[in-house]
Order: C-alpha cells, then sequence, then structure tokens
C-alpha cells in the first residue's frame, strides 16, 4: 500500500494541506501513522479524501458528511446510507436536458444585435444557469438543463417582449422559487430532521431511512403546494390586469353592433 506526507497526499486528492488538517479537526478523517514525526497517509486516506471532495462538491454539509462516515465506520448498513445519497443527489425534475448551438440562441433570442449586445446577454443567461458551457469548452455550443425554460423564454421574446425584460423577470422567479424551496425545507428540516437527531443524539441506520423517506415524499408535495397556488394567483392577477381592458372591449364592440339610430 503506497504511504504519502501530507502535501503528496494534498497533490494526489486535488485538495490542499490546509483542507485535510481541517477533515481531521473536524473527525472526518482519520489521522496518520507517525514515523518519528513525519505523519504517513495511505490509500485509504486518499479514497476517503476523494469522497469528502465528492460529497461537497454536491452540497453535503460537513455535518452529514461526518454522520455518513460514522455510519459506515460503525456498521451500519450501507444500504440505507447510500440510498439517502441517491435520494438527496437525484434530480427533482424528470426533464431530460438538451444542446443548443450560439448560433441558434442568437437567432432566437438576439436576431441583429450587435456581438458586444450578445455576448452581455449570454453573459446573464448563463449566470441565471439557463444554459451552461458545453464540456468541449469550445464556445459555440451549450448545454440546457431546462428546455423547457428556454422555450418559455423564446416564446415571450417571439411575443415582442425584450430580452433583457425576459431575463429579468428569470431572475425574480428564480429567487421567488429559491425562497419557496428554503420555506419547505426549512419546515421539514426543523420538525423531522433535527427530531431524528435530537433523539438519537446521532443518526442510526433508522433514522437514515426515515430521512431518505421524507425526501422522497417531499417531491410530489412540493409540486401540489406550488401548482395549485400559482393558479389561484394566476387566475387573480390576469383578472384584475385585463378585467379593465376587456370591459372596453365589450363595451366597444356592443356600440359597433347597436342598432343605428336613424333607420329607413
Amino acid at each position: 500500500m503506497a504511504e504519502y506526507r501530507i502535501d503528496e497526499l494534498a497533490q494526489a486528492a486535488g485538495s490542499t494541506v490546509r483542507n485535510i488538517r481541517a477533515y481531521q479537526d473536524r473527525g472526518l478523517l482519520p489521522p496518520p501513522r507517525l514515523e518519528g514525526r513525519v505523519g504517513l497517509y495511505d490509500d485509504s486516506h486518499l479514497a476517503r479524501l476523494r469522497l469528502i471532495g465528492k460529497l461537497l462538491g454536491r452540497g453535503y454539509t460537513f455535518a452529514i458528511i461526518k454522520d455518513l462516515i460514522s455510519a459506515w465506520e460503525t456498521g451500519k448498513d450501507v444500504g440505507e446510507v447510500l440510498g439517502l445519497e441517491k435520494v438527496l443527489t437525484d434530480p427533482w425534475s424528470d426533464e431530460i436536458p438538451g444542446t443548443v448551438t450560439f448560433e441558434q440562441l442568437r437567432e432566437a433570442f438576439s436576431p441583429g444585435a450587435g456581438d458586444e449586445e450578445v455576448a452581455r446577454d449570454l453573459a446573464r443567461t448563463i449566470e441565471l444557469g439557463l444554459v451552461e458551457a458545453a464540456g468541449d469548452g469550445d464556445g459555440e455550443h451549450f448545454r440546457v438543463p431546462s428546455p423547457r425554460l428556454l422555450h418559455v423564454g423564446e416564446e415571450l421574446v417571439a411575443a415582442g417582449i425584450p430580452l433583457e425584460a425576459v431575463l429579468d423577470i428569470a431572475e425574480e422567479i428564480r429567487n421567488d422559487c429559491d425562497v419557496i424551496a428554503g420555506r419547505f425545507v426549512g419546515l421539514v428540516r426543523e420538525h423531522v430532521f433535527q427530531r431524528l437527531e435530537s433523539d438519537a443524539g446521532t443518526l442510526g441506520g433508522d433514522d437514515i431511512a426515515e430521512m431518505a423517506a421524507m425526501v422522497r415524499r417531499m417531491r410530489p408535495l412540493v409540486k401540489m403546494v406550488v401548482d395549485p397556488f400559482i393558479a389561484r394567483a394566476m387566475e387573480a392577477r390576469v383578472q384584475a390586469a385585463l378585467g379593465t381592458q376587456l370591459e372596453q372591449i365589450r363595451d366597444h364592440l356592443a356600440a359597433e353592433n347597436a342598432p343605428s339610430a336613424v333607420e329607413g
């Protein structure tokens, strides 16, 4: 089995010496074997370090990572632990990402615009997550996480709404959705996750299974909550915004169709 000094371990794992020491302080990484005053790490440390990096990249907190590692080390059901990981990392949408070329984006959203304006709009579109740079990095192809969202934007622009206004409302809606998601997750965390943590002190196999089940249940529940609320809100907003215009149109049509005051 290979052995590494701390700087060699950091290089092999694509991490830093500072991170390694921080993980040890948090109990995520076991201490090295001491040979005199030199700490020596092995392949198990390297594997653990790579795992920590992947979990952090997926958005796990240090607390959750510690619970997962503790479960593995104490012989808890690995299937249950991996089940929770799968639930946490699975996408919440069944939409299949697409691809689009730079020219297609330009034609759909910025026809006739200058290069500087197109570059600015593209940068903001990427910032909002509507498109992403493709893996080849050629700058001509882009990944589309949600073709539905891109289609909505294209339809709004085709209807005559300026792209800048479309991107503004996309940013506002994204932020609104983040607030909604935060409230829902906060509710479950406060009344389910924290209860499990406080009851047991540390998460066991049954607790992990219950957390995974709760996350699975959240998926349809979120849509059940959001869909009717947005539908009712749209009904009220559309009626309020267009009510006056509709009355004016009806009055105009009634006046046009009214019989003339003088006939025959």
